[in-house]
C-alpha cells in the first residue's frame, strides 16, 4: 500500500508559477513510475505528466510541454510539478498517483495509488 498526499496548490495570476509536491508513504517508492492528472469541474480526469521510477523517462501532455517540469527525489519520497506561465484553462484539481506495474504512461487505469488532490486556480 502507498499513500500520497499533494500539497502546493493555490491561486495565482496568469502567467505566473507554482509548484506541487507529492509526498509518499508506505511501502517502497522507488519502483514506482508517478504521474500528475488534473480535473477540472464537469470534465474528465486527464493526464499532466508522468516520470518513470529512476527519473531518466518523462512524458508529458501537449498542453503543457514546455510549461511543467515533472521531477522526483527518491531519496525523500517526492515527486514535484513545477508549473510556469500558467493559463486559467489549466485551473483544476491536481492529483499525484503512483503506478507499480508500467512506466511512465498516460493512461489513467495504469495507477493503482492516488492522492486526494490539491486545488490550483489560475485567474486571468
Amino acid at each position: 500500500q502507498v499513500q500520497l498526499v499533494e500539497s502546493g496548490g493555490g491561486l495565482v495570476q496568469a502567467g505566473g508559477s507554482l509548484r506541487l509536491s507529492c509526498t509518499a508513504s508506505g511501502r517502497t517508492f522507488s519502483p514506482y513510475s508517478m504521474g500528475w492528472f488534473r480535473q477540472a469541474p464537469a470534465k474528465e480526469r486527464e493526464f499532466v505528466a508522468a516520470i518513470s521510477w529512476s527519473g531518466a523517462r518523462t512524458l508529458y501532455a501537449d498542453s503543457v510541454k514546455g510549461r511543467f517540469t515533472i521531477s522526483r527525489d527518491n531519496a525523500k519520497n517526492m515527486v514535484y510539478l513545477q508549473m510556469n506561465s500558467l493559463k486559467p484553462e489549466d485551473t483544476a484539481v491536481y492529483y499525484c498517483a503512483a503506478n507499480s506495474f508500467q512506466g511512465p504512461v498516460p493512461n489513467r487505469g495504469a495507477y493503482n495509488y492516488w492522492g486526494q488532490g490539491t486545488q490550483v486556480t489560475v485567474s486571468s
